[in-house]
């Protein structure tokens, strides 16, 4: 990628190049790209930029060191930095490392968005831990930052939660199948699965999957990934079979078993065993191609 000496390109423009390089080349063409562009290009959107590849390529050390040498510098800080690195510890299956990072934002006075948010909550949904939810959305009750639609949603699962409503409650799924909506928002509702697990409320998990599975979404690993370690979690390994074929027919994302694996081996300890034999049960190579 050549330019002409009459046209100078912002750091934007640099942003993308990296983008487009890791999609093109590679990850190490990326990173060639970035290490050769001059001092004055290698702002916070450049390092966000090969961050972020990283992070979708899921090479944690790789991302950990940049992340550290982007504390060193003298660049100021976003929100958007923070959560490139703790959505690659949410897809690698070390949830617990979300919150330092969410620790390590707030020591540095970086204000937290509605993604970090997002993040935060699935990591300790992820973990069962219910209370730390609950302190989380009181937060966000007092974040200036959040949307009306935001608010009323945390108002919804506040009131399941404090009057012990979400373990059996009759009305229907908060999904409106007919209605798009982004991964932000797509988020909160993998977090609700795994609050239902939580609470052992395996029929409000089958009615939010079919819900899910009948919108226009598109699926993300994540997505398959909380559905089926809420089934296992409850015991449940015939469904948690169905969501493995499910996924492996899926013509919108790859199957991807190292995702599965890890996050078996970290957020589901006690359930590893059952999640290795459905895998052989599915003919789901476990060797890292």
């Amino acid at each position: 990628m050549v330019s002409h000496e009459e046209y100078k390109l912002s750091d934007t423009d640099y942003a993308i190049r990296i983008d487009l390089m890791k999609k093109v080349f590679g990850i190490d063409a990326a990173e060639r790209y970035f290490e050769d562009l001059p001092p004055t290009a290698k702002t916070s959107e450049t390092y966000t930029a090969l961050l972020h590849s990283y992070a979708a390529a899921k090479l944690t050390e790789k991302a950990e060191e940049l992340f550290e040498r982007m504390k060193r510098s003298d660049m100021s800080f976003s929100a958007l930095m923070y959560n490139e690195i703790m959505t690659l510890y949410m897809s690698v299956g070390q949830v617990e490392k979300v919150s330092t990072v969410v620790e390590e934002l707030k020591r540095q006075k970086v204000a937290p968005d509605i993604f970090t948010y997002n993040l935060w909550i699935s990591s300790c949904a992820a973990a069962l831990n219910i209370d730390q939810v609950k302190r989380i959305m009181d937060e966000m009750r007092c974040d200036s930052g959040c949307n009306d639609g935001w608010l009323r949603y945390i108002n919804l699962v506040n009131v399941y939660l404090t009057a012990s409503c979400l373990a059996n409650a009759e009305s229907s799924s908060p999904i409106e199948t007919e209605k798009g909506f982004t991964q932000r928002e797509w988020i909160t509702y993998d977090f609700l699965v795994m609050l239902y697990a939580g609470l052992g409320n395996k029929e409000k998990i089958d009615q939010i999957w079919k819900s899910l599975r009948m919108t226009k979404q598109k699926m993300t690993s994540r997505n398959y990934i909380c559905i089926l370690s809420s089934y296992l979690i409850l015991g449940h390994s015939k469904e948690a079979g169905e969501v493995i074929d499910q996924w492996k027919q899926s013509s919108t994302i790859d199957f991807d078993i190292s995702a599965l694996s890890a996050f078996g081996d970290v957020v589901l300890t006690e359930k590893a065993n059952d999640l290795h034999l459905l895998l052989i049960q599915r003919n789901c190579s476990q060797t890292k191609e």
